[in-house]
């Protein structure tokens, strides 16, 4: 195989267009922390260091962690007809190939912090939070909880962006953190959701393979209602994120994001049934790039008109 045709491969293992998932939380975090000033009154330092440490760190960091969950996951797939095609268990990759690309994705996170000196707290961390995104890999092994694991994982995200740019100061004042905290919640939330709806394709495979999942557990109507509950505690988080900190200015443009938000999921939720489940994927792969892209377009000009 050619070098070309293994990177293609490995792209589409890892889905990397997915990346738009989680990143454009990870800015609007980047743009809530330059647009809001320090504890200490003064406003922050922007670099444009920052913003390509936080690319690097988001496609590197999430890029080690699905090709890791591919390794993780390979026998499990192999016994899955839904996931049997994938890279890994029809033979189109190697372990080998995989392995060395998750390595070289979770060196590039770790050198990604280097680029957020002399803040060393996302140095100091990194190691912990790849730790924690490969041990996402396991937890259906073992608890229904899997989906709120995930939820935590991409959370990370405007957390890790929010400690990069203002980890210098969290340690005076705590209180600093709460814009990221909120808006991490919501992102757990809406992850959490979303992937118990996608987990219920997987329901009945998920039980005689004695893996644990909400909709494995308690059926696929249940985990539908679960995951609106998620989704209706994402909408709150979303909305009282503008009371957070009182120099954050998120007003109209932002408000009718989270409506617009609000009318997706709904979108989302009325167009997967527990009888119909073909449009498990247009929910899940199409309207939640859209929401999280929509709502970083239209916080960011907010803040910055």
């Amino acid at each position: 195989m050619t070098a070309g045709k293994t990177v293609k491969h490995l792209l589409e293992m890892i889905r990397f267009s997915h990346t738009l998932f989680a990143l454009p939380f990870a800015l609007l975090a980047a743009v809530m922390a330059w647009a809001t000033p320090l504890p200490n009154g003064q406003p922050p330092d922007f670099q444009p260091r920052h913003l390509l440490g936080i690319l690097v760190c988001m496609v590197c960091g999430r890029s080690a962690a699905m090709a890791f969950n591919r390794l993780a996951d390979r026998f499990l797939d192999a016994a899955n007809p839904r996931t049997a095609g994938r890279h890994l268990p029809a033979g189109i990759l190697t372990v080998a190939t995989v392995a060395g690309f998750t390595a070289l994705g979770a060196a590039g996170f770790v050198a990604g912090t280097l680029l957020f000196l002399p803040n060393r707290l996302p140095l100091l961390l990194s190691i912990p939070a790849l730790l924690f995104l490969f041990a996402y890999s396991y937890t259906k092994r073992f608890t229904w909880l899997a989906h709120f694991w995930l939820g935590t994982a991409l959370m990370l995200a405007p957390l890790g962006a929010w400690v990069a740019l203002r980890g210098q100061h969290l340690l005076d004042a705590p209180a600093d953190a709460w814009p990221a905290l909120v808006l991490g919640i919501g992102v757990a939330l809406w992850v959490a959701g979303f992937d118990m709806i996608y987990a219920c394709q997987d329901a009945s495979h998920d039980r005689q393979a004695c893996l644990h999942s909400v909709p494995a557990r308690w059926g696929v109507p249940a985990a539908l209602r679960l995951a609106a509950a998620c989704h209706a505690g994402m909408l709150l988080a979303l909305a009282l994120l503008p009371f957070t900190s009182p120099h954050l200015t998120l007003g109209t443009l932002y408000l009718a994001a989270v409506a617009a938000v609000a009318m997706l999921l709904l979108y989302e939720h009325r167009i997967v049934r527990p009888d119909d489940l073909s449009r498990v994927n247009l929910a899940f792969f199409h309207v939640n790039w859209i929401i999280s892209l929509g709502l970083l377009i239209l916080a960011t000009l907010d803040l910055l008109l």
